[in-house]
């Protein structure tokens, strides 16, 4: 029941391991997928100037391309498939 007894406070604390964050370690991807969404975002501001009123598709790409642009993210590449597993306490998932 009792924890092994250590002399300074600095041990203790070298022998716990921090936990890792989420991105940690994934340089290269992170900045592919970076540099992917902020694509996507840029052109759809790009597909805004050749929107006229005549003819709307440039809105409608402007639309769908930003949804891309935020929603690949935060449900694809985001932790949205653990989310059950959160909300009942289970911070391992």
């Amino acid at each position: 029941m009792s924890h092994p007894a250590t002399s300074a406070p600095a041990e203790r604390s070298a022998q716990r391991k921090q936990p890792t964050h989420s991105g940690e370690g994934h340089l290269a991807s992170n900045l592919v997928t970076f540099a992917v969404m902020m694509a996507l975002f840029l052109g759809s501001i790009f597909s805004l100037t050749f929107f006229d009123q005549n003819n709307v598709w440039a809105f409608a790409a402007c639309l769908v391309l930003f949804f891309l642009a935020f929603w690949i993210p935060q449900s694809i590449l985001g932790r949205s498939d653990t989310g059950p597993a959160l909300a009942e306490g289970d911070r391992k998932a």
